[in-house]
This record gives C-alpha cells, sequence and structure tokens, in this order.
C-alpha cells in the first residue's frame, strides 16, 4: 500500500510504498476514502522538517534538553545513533480520516466490515490506504453524512474540545483570533451553541468565510474594526471567552485577547502560538487562562487510546470517542457546515505535488482533502514463598539443522523500535556473513524504514510468513516487553534460533509456556539479550579479578533515574513492572561474576516509591545486593558495581572505567568513546552459534535461573518475606 512519509532530517515528503498493516484485536482495519490535510499543524511540520539542524533545535528545546541527559547517560556515540536514527527515519503525516471497514479484530462488535468510520489520531488516521485504528479513536458515521465531510471529524474535536473548554453560555459575545481551520469550526460551534462571535485575522478572504458560517463580524487584528465590533456587540465590557486558535512566533493574539476581554473573562488556547503573557494586563482583569489538549479527555491515555478503556460516562461526560460522535451528530444534522472550507481536493497519488504547493504557497487553502482510489460508496451518497526454578526439557535435545559454513546467516527482526534500530541493527547491518531477510512490525511505516536504512531484503507486518520461511536461520524478537514470550514459544515451535531481548518472560505461567515450546519442539536454541556480560571492559576485570576460593559480596547500584510522561514502560498492567522489564541484566550479570545461579531472593521498596532493594543468595553463601533506584542525581554514572572476595576488589564504574585491587592494582584506561555493554560481542557470538550450531552464548538453564529470580522479585515485594528458588 502507499501512505505519505517525511524524513525529518532532509525534509523529503514522499509516496511510499509500506507493508499492509496487520488488524490487531481491539481496534479495525479500515480503508481510506478521504483524509484531511491538517493546514496548520501538519505545514508546521513540514516546515520543521526544512530547517537546518540548528533551527530544528531552536524550535524544539525540550528535545535537545532530552538528548543532553541522553549524553550524560550513555555517551555521545549512542545518543548521537539514537538522535540520528529518529531524524533519517520516515515519518507519517496526518491525523484525520473516514474510510470503510475491511477487517475486525478481536473483542470489536460495534462496527462490521463495510461500515464507514471517521477515524483520530496521529499514530493511525495517517494519510495511508490502509489503517489499524483502535476501538476509541473511530466512531462510525451517521446516516446521510458523506465520507469526505466525516473526514473532518478529528479537527472537528479538537474546536470542540476548545470551545468546551471556554465554557460558553447563551448570549454569551466570544473572539475568536485566527480563522484558519481550526477557528473557523470553533466560530460554527459557538454560532450553534447560541454565541455572538466576532473573529480576528490577517486574511479578508477567511474573515469573509467566517462571517459567511455566522460571525457576527470580522476583521483585521491590527486594524480598529474588530474592537469596534467588541465594543458594539458587549456595551464596551469586552468578549466572555477569547479563543486562540491562531499560529506562529508574534505575541500579538494574547496582547490582543486581553485588551478585549471582560473583567475575569476566560481565554482558551487552542492552537500553538507565543504565550508571553503580558502580566499587569492580564493580572488586573484576573482573566482565567485555559489550555485545551487536542480531540479531548483520553488523549495521550494508552490505557484509553491503545487498550480501549472508556471513562464512565457519568465522571467524564465528552471524551475524544464522544467529542468525535458529537461532531459527526452536528454535521449530519446540519448545525456545522464544512463543505465551504473545503478549498481543494486532491487525488492520493498526488500528494507529494499538494504538500509542495502549500508549502511554497501556491494553494492557498483553508482546508485540502485527499481522495482515495477504489473507495467504497459514501454513505448517503450513491507467605515465605517458595518459586520453583522450571525445568528445562529438551525431548532429546534436537541439534541446530545443518547448514553450509559458506552460506550467509539469514535473521529477521520482528520489532523495530528504538533499540533495535540503535542497539543491535547498526552491528549486524556491517557484519560479513549476515544477511537481513525480513523485518516485521505491526506499523507498516517502521517496518518500512527499517528496510530502507539497514537493508532488509523485505518487510512485512505478517510474522506467520516469517516463521514458515525454511530459509531463515534465526528470529530477533525486539518488541514491547509483554509479547516477547509468546512471539519466542512461537518462533522456537517453528524450528528457529531466536534472540529475544530482555526480558524473557513477565510471568511464571509465560516462562513454562516458552519451556513447554523447548519440550515439545526439542528446539532450545534461545537467547536472551542480557549483554553486559559480554562487555569488553567487565570481561577483562573479570579476568584480572581471577578465581576465587572463598564466598563473595557484590554490591550493583542501578541509577535507572525517572522515566519520562507517557513512556510505555510505565504500563505496568500489560507490560509488567520497569524491574521485570530490565531488572534481568543485572541479576544476570551478577550470577556470571559469582559463576552460579540465585537460590533465594529478598526484595523490599518503601511504600510508593519505585526504588528497590534486591539481595540475591547463592549456593556458595556468596551475596549479591542490586539497588534499583529511580530518586538519584541524574548527572550520576548509571551502573557502579563492586565485587569483594579473597582480599580482592573489583570495581566497574559504569562501562567507561574498570580497576581490580588485590596484590597488584589494575586500572583500565578510560574508554576514550563510548559505554561498550556488550551488544556487538553478544551478537558476534550469537551469530557464531547459529553459523556453526554450536553451544548458545549462555546456556538456557543460566536465561531460566534469571528470569526465575527477576520475577520473584515481585513475588518478595507482596510477600515481604524471601523467596527461596526451588530447583528441580
Amino acid at each position: 500500500m502507499k501512505q505519505v512519509v517525511q524524513n525529518y532530517k532532509s525534509g523529503e515528503l514522499a509516496l511510499l510504498d509500506v507493508p499492509v498493516p496487520g488488524c490487531k484485536p481491539g481496534g479495525v482495519l479500515v480503508r481510506s476514502a478521504y483524509s484531511l490535510i491538517s493546514t496548520g499543524t501538519e505545514l508546521m511540520k513540514v516546515s520543521e522538517a526544512g530547517m537546518s539542524m540548528v533551527g530544528k533545535a531552536r524550535s524544539r528545546p525540550d528535545q535537545v534538553a532530552k538528548v543532553m541527559q541522553s549524553v550524560a547517560t550513555n555517551g555521545v556515540p549512542a545518543t548521537y545513533r539514537k538522535v540520528m536514527g529518529k531524524l533519517d527515519s520516515y515519518t507519517p503525516l496526518g491525523y484525520s480520516l473516514c474510510g470503510v471497514v475491511e477487517q475486525v479484530g478481536a473483542g470489536i462488535d460495534d462496527v462490521k466490515v463495510g461500515d464507514l468510520v471517521a477515524c483520530a489520531g496521529n499514530e493511525h488516521a495517517l494519510h495511508a490506504e490502509l489503517n489499524w485504528v483502535p476501538k476509541n479513536l473511530y466512531a462510525p458515521v451517521p446516516d446521510g453524512l458523506a465520507a469526505r465531510h466525516a473526514a473532518f471529524g478529528t479537527v472537528g474535536s479538537i474546536a470542540m474540545q476548545g470551545v468546551r473548554q471556554g465554557e460558553p453560555q447563551l448570549g454569551e459575545v466570544a473572539l475568536v483570533i485566527g480563522l484558519g481551520l481550526i477557528g473557523q469550526l470553533v466560530v460554527q460551534l459557538l454560532v450553534a451553541a447560541g454565541v455572538r462571535v466576532v473573529g480576528a485575522d490577517p486574511d479578508p478572504v477567511r474573515c469573509e468565510l467566517a462571517e459567511r458560517l455566522g460571525a457576527a463580524a470580522c476583521g483585521d487584528p491590527a486594524s480598529a474594526a474588530v474592537e469596534a465590533a467588541v465594543a458594539e456587540l458587549t456595551g464596551g465590557h469586552g468578549v466572555d471567552q477569547v479563543y486562540l486558535a491562531a499560529g506562529g512566533g508574534s505575541n500579538q493574539p494574547v496582547e490582543l485577547a486581553a485588551r478585549l476581554c471582560r473583567d475575569r473573562g476566560r481565554v482558551v488556547d487552542i492552537g500553538k502560538c507565543r504565550l508571553d503573557l503580558p502580566w499587569n494586563a492580564y493580572y488586573e482583569k484576573e482573566l482565567d487562562v485555559r489550555f485545551s489538549r487536542s480531540y479531548g479527555p483520553g488523549r495521550y491515555d494508552p490505557a484509553y487510546e491503545l487498550e480501549g478503556r472508556d471513562y464512565p460516562i457519568g465522571y467524564v461526560r465528552w471524551t475524544e470517542r464522544r467529542n468525535l460522535a458529537c461532531f459527526l451528530d452536528l454535521l449530519a444534522r446540519g448545525r456545522v457546515d464544512v463543505e465551504p472550507l473545503v478549498s481543494h481536493i486532491a487525488d492520493f497519488d498526488d500528494a507529494v505535488e499538494t504538500y509542495q504547493s502549500l508549502k511554497d504557497g501556491d494553494l492557498k487553502a483553508v482546508a485540502v482533502l485527499f481522495r482515495y482510489p477504489e473507495q467504497a460508496e459514501e454513505k448517503g451518497e450513491s507467605e515465605a514463598p517458595a518459586l520453583a526454578v522450571p525445568a528445562v526439557r529438551r525431548n532429546g535435545g534436537a541439534p541446530a539443522p545443518a547448514r553450509s559454513a559458506q552460506a550467509p546467516v539469514r535473521l529477521a527482526f520482528v520489532g523495530a523500535g528504538n533499540y533495535a534500530t540503535s542497539m543491535l541493527l547498526p552491528h549486524l547491518a556491517q557484519r560479513d556473513g549476515v544477511e537481513l531477510s525480513t523485518v516485521v512490525t505491526t506499523t507498516a511505516l517502521s517496518a518500512a524504514n527499517a528496510q530502507r536504512k539497514f537493508g532488509f531484503a523485505d518487510a512485512t507486518t505478517d510474522l506467520d510468513s516469517v516463521l514458515g520461511d525454511k530459509s531463515i536461520d534465526a528470529v530477533f524478537v525486539v518488541t514491547r516487553h509483554s509479547s516477547h514470550a509468546e512471539l519466542t514459544r512461537r518462533a522456537l515451535l517453528a524450528g528457529k534460533t531466536v534472540f529475544v531481548e530482555k526480558p524473557l518472560a513477565l510471568t511464571e505461567d509465560e516462562l513454562a509456556g516458552v519451556l513447554a515450546a523447548v519440550e515439545e519442539s526439542g528446539n532450545d536454541r534461545l537467547q536472551v539479550g542480557f549483554n553486559r556480560r559480554f562487555a569488553p571492559l567487565l570481561q577483562e576485570a573479570r579476568k584480572r579479578f581471577g578465581a576465587r576460593t572463598g564466598p563473595a559480596s557484590l554490591r550493583y547500584l542501578v541509577n535507572a533515574g525517572k522515566l519520562q510522561h507517557g513512556s510505555w514502560y510505565l504500563q505496568q498492567g500489560s507490560e509488567g513492572s520497569r524491574f521485570a522489564g530490565e531488572g534481568g541484566h543485572f541479576i544476570d550479570t551478577a550470577s556470571w561474576l559469582l559463576d552460579a545461579d540465585p537460590v533465594s531472593v529478598y526484595a523490599t521498596a518503601a511504600p510508593g516509591n519505585e526504588d528497590l532493594q534486591v539481595v540475591l543468595r547463592y549456593p556458595d553463601g556468596s551475596t549479591a545486593a542490586i539497588s534499583y533506584v529511580t530518586t538519584g542525581a541524574p548527572g550520576f554514572p548509571k551502573e557502579t558495581l563492586d565485587l569483594v572476595a579473597d582480599g580482592k576488589v573489583l570495581r566497574l564504574d559504569d562501562f567507561v572505567r574498570a580497576s581490580v585491587y588485590g596484590r597488584k592494582k589494575w586500572v583500565s584506561s578510560r574508554l576514550p568513546k563510548a559505554r561498550d555493554k556488550g551488544q556487538n560481542a553478544e551478537l558476534a557470538a550469537f551469530i557464531k552459534a547459529v553459523r556453526t550450531g554450536g553451544p548458545m552464548p549462555v546456556p538456557l538453564e543460566s536465561l531460566v535461573a534469571t528470569t526465575a529470580a527477576t520475577l520473584a522479585v515481585q513475588a518478595g515485594l507482596a510477600g515481604g518475606a524471601p523467596v527461596t528458588l526451588a530447583r528441580p
């Protein structure tokens, strides 16, 4: 299928061939009939992409701050790869469309194949021939409403949410500053609510359009016409509400709002304009400044948008989806008219030229629609617990299939997110004797990006086709945590060698399912991405430390830091706790240094605090204490480790420097470039095992023991007592 994309680094716009998205549970696959270009938001994004790197940095200081924090934590090279990987990728455009349901996912019962729906979301209602849309981001189109009009549903919801924030009442007077697409819709919604409206925009054509659609008067904000109209309609008191629907870097809109608003009036920011509030003006009138967040309650909440968890109507009357349905109803009943806003309808095949015309100013428009080929006819138109470590049964331990030593190792990737594209694929793409065969993702564009950047022969959203391809030697599972165990189980049953990023499993049942697949298939060719044991610096320090005769004491401080709001790591209901997701790294490192698997786990945490203290006990009496903290200083190193035994001390400082104190002192040189946490060496060992059919880099028993110990942390926190890891 085709999709409109943009490269944020170069500014290139393209109509790209990408895989068809899969129809996941909890949503529907929609074939687009019309999609709407947001001439404000989308053109701002297009313009930013054309800036220099300095210009991009100035326009997004929030992102610059994140980059600097990443440099402090991960070093310059890793951060550079991560940032450039994001910049030099195709990103989607679009967030408002109408189309026909082509496939219905599990759990959906409110629409059927062939129904016309309006869709929302900058990840789901894209300028693409097909989109997967979750339940709370679509709404059925009422009978009689044209598809091209229903395509306005998302921007209509944005305007509606802004109006709701203003709390208009019958007979009030409102000022709308900025009469672009959103402003025109705000005008109509206010008029429908019984409010008299004055509009302000420097474009006389837009002013005339707003007056035709119900505004009492409109004019250039720099002229006296707007102020005169406000004075006449309000008896000189000023308007009750001001809606800022303008963009740009001028502070004129907020200054005009203060001048024309009545005492204790309301100012609602809908657009993205400069907001240097003149303190005296806003203070003296005690103005109520409010922000309108996109389509309404539910926006940016993964539980609502992706998992389909609705808010009870008694507590949240107007959610994203209910706003969308309400706006469609107003359109169907003729209370809002979007036809006069349609400046141009372009064929989808001409998308790139259309954007360029808008950017260059050759096409002046309020609203532009893309019309898709093969669209369907429009409606209306023609206690101290014990946790058993599962036994590993291999059903005969079938050997790895024979393969030619000269043939390249053919790899498939399931998932192509940030970690895969910054930490794994750059190493594999440069490795001789490796062929990147197929990349599989649930979103079409991420697969296309990975194919373009790393040279995959094929990109798809169909996992079954990859698992059934006998020419593929190994499968990398680099998806979100909740899917690791099931994808690993399926790949093992298909006879593939599997590399799965941590964690292997989030529950005991998931771990048991993976081991059942090993037993059923006899395929134990599995590696979990515990890369730190492969780090060259730590390998050298362990060698310098040498053998030990007595028990050891290990202390591991992980300064994990706070997660950014909205991170999927915070979705504990579906993705497990943060420690369940990455704690295996640190347990595996400790077990490798102590050359044993733990026999018990004790975990404790302060109430309401994410900081954990985990103590592992080993068969010879050795202990490892892992402090996993989120409340430390962001400038402090992320990982520091001390191992003490037999009169010796091994010290690791964040994979930048290591030292060993004993009869002789050894201190490594400080790494000049980056923290090498072992990904490259780990991948080399994995590829060697696949190529030769030799043993996997880490014994399966160790991978299982580490996973069981990680799971035991949560059990220990719940039970408040040590958890014995019972051996089979």
